[in-house]
């Protein structure tokens, strides 16, 4: 069983892309490594003491692969692709799931996963959670463009 899959579930969302799951994998890979490449990433995670500061690994994102504040713990093409990550105030998880539907369709899904111990892990919460700024919904609506322009 995998770290993700032992932290407490936030929330979840998801969204139907008119492409077959090889397809959305891709694009989902893409929009993933862009959203971690720029160097206000990895000063981010610097700043928080995230236990993966810096790009290294496999690319195309595989098992081992890291981005700024997280690592790839499961890639099986074309199903999930689950980030984990922690820092001083939470250890937390990004889990894309891709369900074909209809034959030529697929239901990308995100789960976030994460625990966030003691007070300042508390107010880390109320920060990010609460504000909505872990929202994933920016990254699955530039999935669904990037699959649907292949």
């Amino acid at each position: 069983m995998t770290v993700a899959a032992n932290l407490p579930h936030v929330d979840e969302h998801s969204i139907a892309i008119e492409t077959l799951p090889s397809v959305t994998w891709e694009a989902l890979l893409w929009v993933v490594e862009a959203s971690f490449a720029s160097g206000a990433s990895t000063l981010g995670a610097r700043l928080l003491s995230c236990a993966d500061t810096d790009a290294s690994g496999p690319r195309p994102l595989a098992t081992g692969s890291v981005l700024p504040g997280f690592h790839v713990e499961v890639a099986e093409r074309p199903r999930e692709l689950a980030l984990a990550g922690g820092h001083r105030f939470s250890d937390y998880a990004l889990i894309f799931r891709l369900d074909e539907q209809d034959g030529s369709r697929t239901m990308l899904r995100a789960e976030t996963r994460a625990a966030f111990p003691g007070l300042k892990g508390r107010a880390y919460r109320a920060m990010v959670i609460g504000t909505r700024m872990h929202v994933l919904e920016a990254r699955l609506g530039a999935a669904k463009r990037s699959a649907e322009r292949r």
